[in-house]
């Protein structure tokens, strides 16, 4: 199943790109994620916590970057296993980051493969957890540039 979109960040482009690539920052935008580790500097595990439709996933996610160029694209694989049930995710999102004035649009793609229980949910479903995924991050990344921005921490 592939996810695009596209939104803005009221920051420039490269300041953009070094937030997105602290993964720290990336995943504090991500709601339901805990426990980040760093393995290495392309490679890291956390949880995943979320809700599709009326079931509670906990997953066990590794993350690498397999791809950079600054200051224009970030490409990660992510696999993950759920806790406590069988199936798989796995996905690799690819974004795209353009000069828009003081700003940056960005453009992302996401190739999403669920196996098991998870795979039987259903796209429309999954798209519509998507897309409340991606208001979540959009709105917790323009929030932390906009506090930047206004000198808070």
């Amino acid at each position: 199943m592939k996810i695009t979109g596209t939104f803005q960040v009221p920051a420039p482009r490269e300041a953009v790109y070094e937030r997105l690539n602290d993964a720290q920052f990336f995943a504090s935008c991500v709601e339901g994620v805990s426990h980040l580790q760093e393995q290495d500097p392309l490679h890291y595990t956390a949880k995943l916590e979320t809700r599709i439709a009326y079931i509670k996933f906990s997953f066990n996610v590794a993350v690498e970057f397999i791809n950079k160029v600054p200051p224009e694209t970030i490409a990660v694989k992510a696999e993950g296993t759920p806790i406590g049930i069988v199936g798989r995710l796995a996905s690799t999102a690819t974004a795209q980051l353009m000069p828009a004035g003081n700003a940056t649009d960005i453009a992302y793609e996401i190739d999403v493969a669920l196996t098991g229980k998870l795979g039987s949910i259903g796209q429309p479903v999954l798209k519509a957890k998507a897309k409340e995924m991606e208001r979540s991050f959009v709105k917790n990344i323009n929030a932390a540039f906009a506090a930047k921005s206004e000198g808070a921490p």
